[in-house]
């Protein structure tokens, strides 16, 4: 039965209504003129089409968000999640937030590799996620017991350590070998399946190993391909990937796919300096951005 109705109670004496542990109602007793007009109009069906619309727009919202999200991971290679994680939250709250932004990166990190498919280094790709996408899937698994203010502190130190680090790494010409990959791949993997994303983590990672431009956006997107795989399937197996989020990531995904499309023009035009201070100040905001986030979460 509706919940805008009362159930049925056992009438009493004098015309009173009662129910074990109640003390007596009075039949004429009812809720206040307010909110009989606040039922009313819950009951009013202009009410359930201004809901609709609201909903519509909202979801447009998500998807014009989605869209400027692609064309700047398409530029830097990462960023996607740290723009769309807050509006898919605010549209589908945070239960649902992180299995959608999972299938989303699916396809965001696909249409990168579609876009720079020749020039994906594969060695590099397998390397890391020989051991990051079993990782993954663990990470997965271990979600609800960890505490995720201690994750975000933690990265977002990382991330902000990083840019002095890298720049240090870079001028000492130290070079990643796929070796390494696959070592640093176990932790990131595991991360990746703990909070929403651990992109501006990968970024300086494959950098180090020698990628920039073209070859760096596909070969991080190929690696995060598969960790996304593995953590959606954790997801499916958990049973927190019905099928309504499922497609509620396909349609956010899809969003990403042509912000990537449109962003490749930008990158080819794009020097490798400026390519690195565009990914400095990313790692800055998305350090910051977690650092707040453990703050006030």
């Amino acid at each position: 039965m509706s919940s805008f109705f009362p159930s049925p109670r056992k009438a009493g004496r004098g015309g009173e209504r009662s129910e074990p542990g109640e003390g007596p109602l009075r039949i004429c007793d009812s809720p206040s003129p307010a909110s009989d007009l606040k039922v009313l109009g819950t009951l009013s069906p202009f009410h359930g089409e201004r809901e609709r619309k609201a909903r519509t727009l909202e979801f447009i919202f998500v998807l014009a968000t989605g869209l400027l999200a692609g064309a700047i991971s398409g530029i830097i290679g990462t960023g996607s999640s740290i723009m769309l994680v807050p509006v898919l939250v605010w549209q589908f709250g945070p239960k649902e937030a992180v299995p959608i932004m999972a299938v989303a990166a699916i396809i965001g990190n696909f249409s990168r590799i579609l876009a720079w498919w020749r020039e994906v280094d594969w060695r590099a790709t397998f390397a890391f996620a020989i051991t990051a996408a079993p990782a993954a899937a663990l990470g997965a698994k271990t979600l609800l017991v960890l505490p995720p203010r201690a994750v975000d502190v933690t990265i977002g130190l990382f991330l902000l350590a990083m840019i002095p680090g890298r720049r240090w790494l870079a001028s000492h010409e130290v070079k990643l070998a796929p070796w390494h990959l696959a070592v640093i791949g176990a932790f990131v993997g595991y991360l990746t399946g703990i909070v929403v994303t651990t992109g501006p983590i990968t970024v300086p990672i494959f950098l180090m190993y020698g990628l920039v431009k073209g070859a760096f956006l596909a070969t991080e997107a190929a690696s995060s391909l598969m960790m996304y795989v593995s953590k959606v399937a954790a997801f499916r197996g958990l049973g927190a990937m019905p099928l309504e989020t499922f497609l509620k990531g396909l349609i956010t995904g899809g969003s990403l796919m042509a912000g990537t499309f449109l962003s490749k023009r930008f990158v080819t035009k794009m020097d490798a300096e400026s390519f690195r201070y565009m990914l400095d100040g990313l790692m800055l905001f998305s350090g910051l951005a977690m650092l707040w986030n453990a703050y006030n979460g």
